[in-house]
């Protein structure tokens, strides 16, 4: 389908928690842009346990010698091609608005994942409104049956969507990629990546997981945190396909590349778990995913950060604007009155500094937005925060995700 093959970057932490603790994204127009891995037009187109002598610490990592081989003939018959078909035409391959990009199989009902960005159009964090979905959308499998499948439903703000096919129509039982219920990946964890990068149906790459918490665009104003990054060949046609472990479990769903010239630069990224299984939930309820919201805009603090304000902690989401009438504004909680320069850039001060949700310590500047994204909107959680010097909690109710947040510029 027609996407453009440069992805805005990531925004800077200082929205990193607006309206349910994601970043909104910027636009890069630069040479240096990213790209979604997945649909474009047809025509174009080791692991264990690690000890010390004073605890055990676990590296959650795929577990057994990795072997692309045992995991593409494991997999493979359960990764799928889609062909998403947004015009009129006869043969969906020759017809010009045919995208092309991948899936796989989560359930013996016939269910598959795949990116909301493959079978449906338009959508963006400008505010260009939900995607339209493909008029038809086909699955084609290893052994090249071509089945209609139904749109159950999509995810923006985590480029997932959910597909069914009759399993019936397969004519065999079809094989399931299990999900992984891990949420840590080690670093330099090996990896593979099955797909049809460039419509070469059955492709599969290797490589190891790059980096972690990364925040990656998505279809929405909000972007997806706590991504996977991995060197793992990923090219337009991957989209959609799973980025699996040593074990042959689904890590993560292939979203997009970051890249100069269109194609892999060794640079790719991918959906994380986590947000796979909260996804999937609810679109097998009801076809649509709800979001809870804070209402804010933070900067991540360090260490030397810290220090610069006098904090007795060295992490934590210093608040910098309150969405006026969200969650945070009823609950009361303070944004920055001030502005200070630091190690060349500019802080807002005076605001809250949340260090804490529901007793989780946030450590990473991703942390608010994945811990407010594990909640339903309508639940309430106690938020810890330093307010000048001292430390309270603050009940917060949050609500639904609104289609789109106003930015104070």
């Amino acid at each position: 389908m027609t996407r453009p093959q440069k992805l805005r970057a990531a925004a800077a932490a200082s929205l990193a928690a607006l309206a349910l603790g994601l970043a909104a994204c910027g636009s890069d127009e630069g040479g240096g842009g990213g790209g979604l891995a997945g649909s474009g037009d047809e025509d174009s187109s080791s692991s264990g346990d690690t000890t010390t002598t004073t605890e055990e610490v676990v590296i959650q990592a795929g577990g057994g010698d990795f072997n692309p081989a045992d995991i593409f003939q494991k997999d493979g018959p359960g990764v799928v091609t889609i062909i998403s078909i947004f015009g009129q035409g006869g043969d969906p391959l020759a017809a010009g608005g045919a995208g092309q990009g991948s899936g796989f199989v989560v359930s013996d009902d016939g269910e598959i994942v795949t990116n909301t960005h493959v079978i449906a159009t338009g959508g963006s964090g400008n505010g260009g409104g939900q995607p339209e979905p493909a008029e038809q959308v086909f699955v084609e499998f290893s052994d090249r049956d071509r089945v209609a499948a139904e749109i159950v439903g999509f995810d923006p703000d985590a480029d997932l969507a959910l597909l069914k096919i009759d399993p019936a129509a397969v004519g065999e039982d079809l094989t399931v990629l299990p999900v992984s219920d891990r949420d840590e990946y080690a670093v330099g964890e090996p990896v593979a990546a099955i797909g049809s990068p460039f419509g070469e149906r059955q492709s599969i790459s290797v490589g190891i997981v790059s980096a972690i918490d990364r925040s990656i665009e998505s279809l929405s104003q909000f972007s997806i945190d706590n991504a996977i990054q991995t060197d793992a060949s990923i090219n337009p046609g991957n989209s959609g396909g799973p980025l699996l472990d040593g074990n042959g479990e689904v890590i993560g769903v292939n979203q997009q590349i970051q890249t100069s010239s269109g194609t892999n630069s060794g640079v790719g990224f991918a959906i994380p778990a986590t947000a796979i299984q909260f996804s999937l939930e609810q679109l097998r309820e009801d076809g649509d995913v709800d979001y809870a919201y804070l209402g804010v805009s933070t900067q991540g603090i360090w260490p030397q950060l810290a220090e610069e304000l006098d904090l007795d902690v060295e992490t934590g989401a210093l608040i910098a604007e309150i969405v006026e009438g969200g969650p945070a504004d009823d609950a009361g909680l303070k944004g920055s009155d001030g502005q200070r320069t630091f190690q060349g850039a500019q802080f807002d001060t005076g605001g809250d500094v949340i260090i804490a949700v529901d007793g989780n310590r946030l450590e990473r500047e991703s942390d608010l937005a994945e811990l407010i994204s594990r909640q339903r909107p309508g639940q309430t959680v106690q938020v810890e925060v330093i307010r000048d010097g001292e430390r309270q909690t603050i009940e917060v109710e949050l609500e639904p995700r609104p289609g789109a947040v106003a930015e104070n510029n």
